[in-house]
């Protein structure tokens, strides 16, 4: 029986740090009220501030989304892969991207609880569709991403 629990016990903090609904019971007794609209404008303001930097290749602007210990995870050929915030600010190319036009972003959902949040966002690229997923926290009444890990699924070409 302790080996039984421990397994739920893990797929249960797995599902909960990709985000994954669980029923009622596995969460706990209550659930947090619902954030203020005036919160989750708070919360939009870095991941707005992400969405601008790739729209305007700006490194500052991904320097207002992220704290500076913040980590960014994928997987690359069924390895993990990681990088640094400062190693994903240095990548920023300083202007648009030549196709700007042709690419559309947008935040698909927020979830707060207290100073905790999580954001889906979908960069949809002429080439690539990215999901990015969002850890952020609220820390001195201002909300940073603290990690974020994506999948980037390429587009058959036409």
């Amino acid at each position: 029986m302790p080996g039984l629990l421990r397994s739920l016990g893990f797929i249960v903090t797995v599902a909960l740090a990709l985000g994954l609904p669980l029923p009622a019971r596995a969460q706990g007794a209550a659930r947090p009220a619902a954030a203020s609209a005036e919160e989750e404008a708070a919360v939009r303001i870095p991941l707005e501030a992400y969405l601008r930097g790739h729209a305007t290749g700006d490194s500052a602007a991904f320097r207002r989304a992220f704290f500076k210990e913040a980590k960014l995870f994928w997987v690359r050929d069924g390895q993990l892969a990681t990088r640094t915030s400062d190693e994903y600010v240095a990548g920023a190319s300083g202007r648009p991207p030549a196709d700007e036009a042709q690419r559309k972003r947008r935040i698909e959902s927020v979830d707060i609880a207290g100073d905790a949040a999580f954001a889906k966002i979908v960069l949809d690229y002429p080439a690539t569709r990215f999901v990015d997923y969002m850890a952020l926290l609220k820390v001195g009444g201002e909300w940073r991403i603290i990690n974020k890990s994506f999948y980037a699924e390429p587009k058959a070409r036409p």
